[in-house]
């Protein structure tokens, strides 16, 4: 059946959202609020483009003996038009890069979470071997040590403090 002998069930209805082909235009350099008739105009030629390149695309996969239609059926129906073309194989690049981001992020994802885990089961092994005693010590050292720290820091305070006074007074 030919495109056009289906495009007369679209007739009067809106395919495309108002604001999408709005957009569209003043990103192509109309005015910021079109027409209304210029809308549904545009919104005309674009359902009847893609019919029309859906149906080439569907004519083509059956006659391959297909009954699902593939991304080399679209190729084929817009070979005629190097622009089109040349659009949809970039966008199916995009596509595949994205795809392949993806892919790569949920992998290191992966094995972030892998390495997590080891840490943890480490750390649980850690502390089953070193319990009773040890842990204790492995603490009170610890807090030991995170007060030394503290005292560096005020000695280190009150070295600033007596530059800041000696600078001022001469």
């Amino acid at each position: 059946m030919e495109p056009r002998a289906r495009a007369g069930k679209n007739v009067g209805k809106m395919n495309f959202g108002h604001n999408e082909l709005a957009q569209l235009l003043y990103g192509h350099g109309d005015v910021r609020a079109p027409l209304n008739e210029t809308v549904r105009v545009l919104d005309e030629i674009l359902t009847e483009f893609i019919q029309g390149v859906s149906f080439e695309a569907s004519r083509a996969a059956q006659h391959a003996g297909r009954q699902k239609v593939k991304f080399e059926d679209f190729e084929f129906a817009m070979r005629r038009n190097p622009h089109y073309m040349g659009k949809i194989q970039e966008v199916f690049e995009k596509k595949k890069e994205i795809e392949a981001a993806r892919k790569n992020f949920s992998i290191e994802d992966q094995l972030m979470r892998d390495t997590d885990k080891q840490e943890k089961a480490a750390e649980k092994d850690k502390d089953r071997a070193g319990a009773g005693g040890g842990a204790k010590r492995g603490r009170k050292s610890m807090s030991s040590q995170m007060m030394v720290g503290e005292e560096d820091l005020e000695d280190g305070d009150d070295d600033l403090e007596d530059d800041g006074s000696a600078a001022r007074k001469n």
